[in-house]
């Protein structure tokens, strides 16, 4: 058996064993086994109350959160701004460009189970001392000397080190993918929480718009008794110092209203100057009546963060076959084949081809320790992204449970809230006429004009908390965030084994 065919079979050979890889094979952590979000019970409904935003909401267990959850809402301007904000949004972009990049990589990084072919052709032009012998059939001490090589090197996998690299790499892509859809959903959230919050914020502005109209009323009627003698300079001081109150409140909300603006066109990419078409009121949104609960064992399959924690301890457990390979023995077999020549003519002709065939055998003996620790540091790693999985699940039940208290909660602050501004709305009523006759003080009217300010304007705030719960609900519970052809459905199941319970 020539020299050739021998490396041929050790290369065979070492290809064969190089399906066993070392260091540990990676178990996904299996889902916590709780049948529900909190301690205390959910009720069957909300509370209700009436007016805008007052609907009592529904759960529903076991149903999934919808692709396009934010159509829920009924609002066709909500629906063209998210759509214009997936297409333009600089961030979702830079997270696409990033997973684009780890794609990339984890598939250059599979090059290296191939041998790598080099083609090299050389040209040198030499003088050799007068001296010696020139190498030249024509003894000439000037000559040029023509190479062409082809070289062929492989590295055989034996212990599986490259297939490790590959397998951190792809976990890495992973961890892209799930943090992409982690920027697809925040995105999304970000666009309907602040229409929400600018339809909050100008039934503020028509709320408080409606009480300094209400002020300029009282102030004229207390002139106008002022004239009649009824009553003193000090009353129309103060419903003077009333009616600047309720003025002055109404410029702090115009400047929100304008950042959120501002916001809105930052989130579909758009500078603050390009003004947008939509414009959101609190009566053109429904609050959804059904809200989906999926199951608690779905959660960790549904939260792009916990999955990109989960990806994340699977590239660190990668690591540690790649830091262990690295301290056992490697092969690298190499062939060359060339000519060699005076002139290019010459290089085709025989007589100057040589070729070559080797093997390198590489075991490492003494490094000062630092495989040693490399391997314990991958080893380390592995065990801080397990704990930080632990605290991602853990954060991710914990926003799911505060999430549904804001919601029953929000639901009885708003009914509460619309009995106190009916309320308020009643006795500055009732104050107000018995002022016009003479029979309330001064003092009675600015206190009943101050609890009604403060009942209207909680009243708006209580009714755009219960859309906002809505959307911190889609938003704890993840679901399917399709947000290109490669994001997978909900009942796509992984490749990976179940582990030990969280």
């Amino acid at each position: 058996m020539n020299t050739l065919a021998r490396y041929t079979m050790l290369a065979t050979l070492t290809a064969a064993m190089g399906g066993c890889a070392v260091g540990p094979d990676f178990q996904r952590p299996a889902a916590p086994t709780v049948h529900s979000y909190a301690a205390a019970e959910l009720p069957a409904q909300t509370a209700s109350a009436p007016g805008l935003g007052g609907e009592a909401q529904r759960f529903a267990p076991g149903q999934e959160v919808a692709a396009q959850w934010w159509k829920a809402f009924g609002s066709p301007a909500l629906d063209e701004l998210v759509a214009s904000a997936l297409q333009a949004n600089p961030d979702l972009k830079a997270a696409e460009a990033a997973l684009r990049a780890a794609r990339e990589a984890a598939t250059a990084q599979r090059g290296a189970f191939w041998p790598s072919v080099d083609a090299n052709v050389n040209s040198t032009r030499q003088k050799i001392a007068a001296t010696l012998a020139s190498p030249a059939e024509s003894g000439d001490t000037f000559y040029t000397l023509h190479t062409a090589q082809l070289s062929i090197s492989y590295v055989p996998d034996v212990f599986g080190g490259t297939r490790r690299q590959v397998e951190a790499l792809s976990a890495g892509v992973d961890v892209q993918r799930f943090q992409r859809e982690a920027v697809y959903m925040t995105l999304v959230s970000n666009v309907v929480n602040t229409a929400i919050e600018e339809a909050s914020l100008r039934a503020q502005i028509d709320a408080t718009r409606g009480l300094i109209d209400l002020a300029s009323q009282l102030l004229d009627i207390t002139r106008r008794q002022r004239l009649a003698g009824h009553l003193g300079a000090a009353d129309v001081a103060a419903q003077e110092a009333a009616l600047a109150q309720a003025q002055a409140s109404l410029p702090p909300l115009e400047k929100q209203l304008a950042a959120q603006r501002n916001k809105l066109a930052m989130l579909a990419g758009r500078l603050p100057s390009e003004q947008l078409a939509q414009h959101f009121e609190l009566a053109s949104l429904t609050l959804p009546v059904e809200l989906p609960l999926s199951l608690p064992s779905r959660l960790v399959e549904q939260r792009p963060d916990v999955r990109a924690a989960q990806a994340q301890l699977h590239a660190a457990s990668a690591q540690i076959g790649v830091a262990t390979a690295a301290r056992l023995p490697s092969l690298t077999l190499t062939a060359a084949l060339g000519s060699s020549a005076l002139s290019l003519p010459q290089l085709l002709r025989s007589g100057g081809g040589f070729w070559s065939v080797g093997g390198d055998l590489l075991q490492p003996i003494f490094r000062g320790g630092t495989l040693l620790h490399q391997q314990r540091a991958a080893e380390a790693a592995y065990e801080q992204a397990a704990e930080q999985y632990r605290s991602t699940v853990l954060t991710a039940f914990q926003n799911t449970a505060d999430t549904l208290q804001a919601i029953v909660s929000d639901s009885e602050t708003l009914r509460a809230t619309s009995h106190a501004e009916a309320a308020a709305r009643r006795s500055l009523s009732i104050v107000r006429r018995q002022r016009e006759l003479g029979g309330a003080a001064q003092a009675d009217v600015l206190l009943a004009q101050q609890t009604y300010q403060g009942a209207t304007l909680a009243l708006v705030q209580a009714q755009a908390a219960r859309y906002t719960n809505t959307v911190a609900l889609y938003q704890a519970l993840g679901g399917w965030w399709q947000t290109g052809n490669d994001a997978p459905p909900l009942a796509q199941q992984s490749t990976t084994q179940t582990g030990a319970p969280l």
